[in-house]
C-alpha cells in the first residue's frame, strides 16, 4: 500500500489518491521542487552534479541548467520570479522570466541578498516567501562542510540562523538562531506559525543532534516566538516539507512522506522506495505532489491542495 493511513482525519485526503509514480531518474541527490505553472514543469536541483533538471510531461527529463553553484531549495514569488537557494555562492539568487508558457525565457539571474551584518552568509538551503512579499530563508552549513554540496570554507557568522529578507527595504534579519541546523521551514495557512526542520543529526555519526520539525508563533507578521518541538521524524530526517491548504505538515524521510496534523499527530506516511529529500505541491489544480528522492522525482495525486497556490 501506498499511503498507510494513521488517523482518520486524513482519510479524506487518500481517497481517491493515485498511486505514486517515478517519473524520471538519474540524479545523484534531488532537491528543491518548484512547479512552474507557465508550461506546466517541474524544476529541481541535482545538488553533487551542480546543476538543475527539469520535467515536463511529454518532453521527460532533461538538463535545465549547468554550474548552477549547487542550487538547493526554490520557491516563486508574487510576479512568477524563481528564488534559489545557491550553496556555492551563499546566496539568496533571483531568476526572472519574460514570455510565457511554452516560450517562457530565463533572464540572467540576481544576487538578492549574501551579507549578514557585512559577513557571508552560510550557505542558504531552503526558502519560503511570505505573502507580504517578505522572503525567510534557513541558513545551515551544509554547503561550506566541504565540496560535495557548495564549496568548502569557515563560518563568517559563527551560528545559524533562519533570517527574514525584506525585498522593499533591503534589509535582512535574524529571526531566529534557536534551531541548531535549521533546514526546511514553511508557514501554516494563516500563516500564524512557522515551521523549521533542525537537521542536526545529519552530519553526526555519535547518535546526537536533532531530526525533528519546529514550531514557533509568528509575531506581528515579522517575529517569531515560543518555539517547541513539533514533531519527531523517523526514520532519517525533516530534511524538507510543505503543508497543505488542511494544515498538514508533508515531511521527507528515510523511508517515506510523513504526514502530520498540526496538533502533532502524524496522520499518514506515503511510502517512497528511496531517500526522500525535499517536496512541493503543483500541478494544474495543486493536488499533485512531487517528491524528490534520492536519484529520482516522484508524483502522486492526493484530495487536497497546497496551501501555498503554485
Amino acid at each position: 500500500m501506498t499511503i498507510e493511513v494513521f488517523d482518520s482525519r486524513f482519510a479524506p485526503v487518500a481517497q481517491g489518491a493515485g498511486p505514486l509514480e517515478r517519473l524520471c531518474t538519474g540524479a545523484v541527490w534531488s532537491e528543491g521542487p518548484v512547479w512552474m505553472r507557465e508550461d506546466g514543469s517541474v524544476l529541481w536541483s541535482d545538488i553533487p552534479n551542480n546543476r538543475m533538471l527539469r520535467w515536463h510531461a511529454e518532453e521527460g527529463m532533461s538538463v535545465w541548467r549547468e554550474g548552477v553553484e549547487f542550487t538547493n531549495g526554490h520557491t516563486r514569488e508574487a510576479d512568477g520570479s524563481l528564488l534559489h537557494c545557491s550553496h556555492g555562492l551563499r546566496a539568496i539568487v533571483r531568476t526572472r522570466f519574460a514570455g510565457s508558457g511554452e516560450g517562457l525565457q530565463a533572464l540572467p539571474d540576481e544576487v538578492v541578498v549574501d551579507r549578514y551584518q557585512g559577513r557571508r552568509l552560510n550557505s542558504p538551503n531552503d526558502i519560503v516567501v511570505k505573502r507580504d512579499g517578505s522572503i525567510w530563508f534557513t541558513d545551515p552549513p551544509y554547503g561550506i562542510v566541504s565540496d560535495r554540496e557548495g564549496h568548502k570554507a569557515q563560518s563568517e557568522l559563527g551560528r545559524n540562523h533562519v533570517f527574514r529578507f525584506d525585498p522593499a527595504s533591503g534589509a535582512l534579519r535574524s529571526v531566529s538562531d534557536f534551531v541548531e541546523e535549521p533546514n526546511g521551514l514553511a508557514f501554516s495557512p494563516d500563516e500564524r506559525i512557522l515551521y523549521v526542520s533542525d537537521t542536526s543529526a545529519a552530519l553526526r555519526t555519535d547518535g546526537s543532534g536533532h531530526h525533528h520539525i519546529v514550531a514557533f508563533d509568528v509575531i506581528g507578521g515579522q517575529d517569531l516566538a515560543n518555539p517547541r518541538v513539533f514533531a519527531v521524524v523517523n526514520p532519517g530526517l525533516a530534511d524538507g516539507f510543505r503543508v497543505d491548504v488542511h494544515g498538514f505538515v508533508y515531511t521527507s524521510s528515510a523511508d517515506s512522506v510523513q504526514v502530520y496534523h498540526p496538533d502533532g499527530t502524524r496522520l499518514a506516511r506515503v511510502a517512497v522506495p528511496e531517500k526522500v529529500g525535499n517536496l512541493s505541491f503543483g500541478g494544474t489544480d495543486g493536488d499533485e505532489l512531487f517528491v524528490c528522492a534520492s536519484t529520482s522525482l516522484y508524483r502522486i495525486r492526493l484530495n487536497t491542495r497546497g496551501a501555498v497556490r503554485a
